[in-house]
């Protein structure tokens, strides 16, 4: 018998976190979300994650702020937000993106529920 876990997901149809993400595909060990049109915006507070995340941005411009770093995200650039490293980020222009997390952040309420800065996700 074939591999049966192979499976594809239309971001049309995908269920939407309460951020705002829309879940794509997803194993074991990495998901993928999408950032769709996300409008311009202030930071929201900084917090950490108990995942890596890494992302592509496909249009718009927005700020990381990454443990004490600005990184100023456009078309074509990608990034990584290492697990627990305290971050937010600033959208400057309608934005979208596709991240991967590992482990999985929809499992288990990690995408959903943000620790403060300093705290541990």
């Amino acid at each position: 018998m074939g591999d049966t876990s192979v499976k594809k997901v239309e971001s049309r149809h995908s269920p939407k976190g309460e951020m705002g993400q829309k879940y794509l595909a997803s194993g074991v060990r990495v998901a993928m979300r999408l950032w769709e049109d996300e409008p311009p915006a202030e930071a929201k507070p900084a917090s950490t994650r108990d995942y890596e995340t890494v992302g592509f941005v496909l249009k718009g411009r927005a700020e990381l702020h990454l443990e004490g770093q600005v990184i100023l995200l456009n078309p074509g650039d990608s990034w990584l937000v290492p697990r627990g490293a305290s971050h937010t980020y600033k959208v400057l222009e309608t934005f979208s993106a596709v991240e991967a997390t590992s482990p999985v952040s929809s499992a288990h309420g990690r995408d959903e529920h943000e620790a403060p800065k300093g705290a541990k996700a």
